[in-house]
C-alpha cells in the first residue's frame, strides 16, 4: 500500500464525552452521552441520552467518572467504544 492510498484512521471515527453510569461487567463500561435535541414543533432544547459501551482495558473507571471514548472495530456483540483517557474522577465520601 501506498502512501497516496493510505487513510489516517484516526481521522474518522467519532470521539465523544459521557459519564461512566456502570462498571460491573470485566473490562467494559457503559458510558451515558448527552446531546441536545432542538424540538421539530415547538423549537425547544431536548436533552437526548445515548448509552455506549467501551472497552476498558485496565478497568480503571468508576461510576460517575467523566470520559472520553473513541468510536473502534466491533470488540463484541454489543462494544464498538474504546476507552481513550479519564478527564476527571468521581470523588468518594
Amino acid at each position: 500500500m501506498t502512501e497516496q492510498n493510505s487513510v489516517d484512521v484516526n481521522k474518522s471515527q467519532r470521539i465523544v464525552v459521557g459519564t461512566v453510569i456502570s462498571d460491573k461487567m470485566n473490562k467494559t463500561i457503559v458510558v451515558q452521552v448527552e446531546r441536545k435535541v432542538k424540538h421539530p414543533l415547538y423549537g425547544k432544547y431536548v436533552r437526548r441520552f445515548s448509552k455506549m459501551y467501551a472497552h476498558d482495558e485496565d478497568n480503571a473507571c468508576k461510576i460517575g467518572d467523566l470520559v472520553v471514548i473513541q468510536q473502534s472495530r466491533p470488540l463484541s456483540k454489543t462494544k464498538r467504544w474504546k476507552l481513550v483517557e479519564i478527564l476527571k474522577r468521581e470523588e468518594q465520601q
